[in-house]
């Protein structure tokens, strides 16, 4: 069977293009004391009394980002015994998050090579700002799609639709990079080829094998 010829990349943001996302977490709770651990139980806390979760209606753009954290730090008052200060979530957040450069300059190189490139990202709308001003967006991707300004996200098949119209390109015509495996799942579903990226140097070497249509870690961009 000859191989697919992928025509467009279609990247993650968080934990693919920076550094992972569980080191601003760690660095939240280094100055607050609240773990991740305890988010997610406020979190899971207000999907079950409200029946959706939180998080999601924050990358749908839902939810502004004030009032998900007046609702988190409501919730995470009874197990901490008093009401936490929120407002920095975003400032901690992102000052602790670094360009992933490796990953940045493999993205440059495909885009040079002729490929079409996307960024496909749940993220919360107020943070677009602050996110953007990080990497070489512009430059690098044509089309970006980012959660928070369309109204759904991943895993949902909308969104990865709305992407490939945007591009207009088919799915199997398709390179698809993403730090979780569900997200991957739903892209190979419709027919996209996927990277599940769990570290750098693994996911350059499977994104090279894909876009030369050899096996994982062979490679190029021709």
């Amino acid at each position: 069977m000859r191989p697919r010829r992928v025509r467009a990349v279609i990247s993650d943001f968080g934990g693919v293009l920076t550094t992972p996302l569980i080191n601003s977490f760690a660095a939240f709770q280094d100055q607050t004391g609240i773990s991740g651990q305890a988010l997610g139980r406020a979190m899971q806390t207000i999907a079950e009394r409200d029946g959706e979760h939180p998080l999601y209606v924050l990358e749908t753009g839902g939810m502004t980002e004030v009032d998900f954290l007046g609702q988190v730090a409501a919730a995470l008052e009874p197990e901490l015994g008093h009401h936490p200060e929120m407002h920095a979530f975003k400032e901690i957040y992102f000052e602790a998050l670094e360009p992933n450069e490796p990953m940045i300059e493999l993205m440059r190189e495909i885009r040079g090579s002729g490929r079409r490139m996307a960024l496909l990202t749940n993220n919360v709308r107020e943070w677009q700002p602050l996110w953007r001003t990080m990497l070489p967006v512009d430059e690098i991707f044509e089309v970006l799609v980012d959660s928070g300004f369309v109204g759904m996200r991943k895993p949902d098949a909308e969104i990865y639709e709305l992407t490939l119209e945007r591009l207009g390109l088919p799915a199997a015509a398709c390179l698809f990079v993403d730090d979780t495996e569900v997200n991957c799942v739903a892209a190979r579903g419709l027919g996209m080829t996927a990277v599940h990226f769990r570290e750098t140097e693994q996911a350059l070497g499977e994104i090279a094998g894909a876009l030369d249509g050899g096996p994982p870690g062979g490679g190029g961009l021709s």
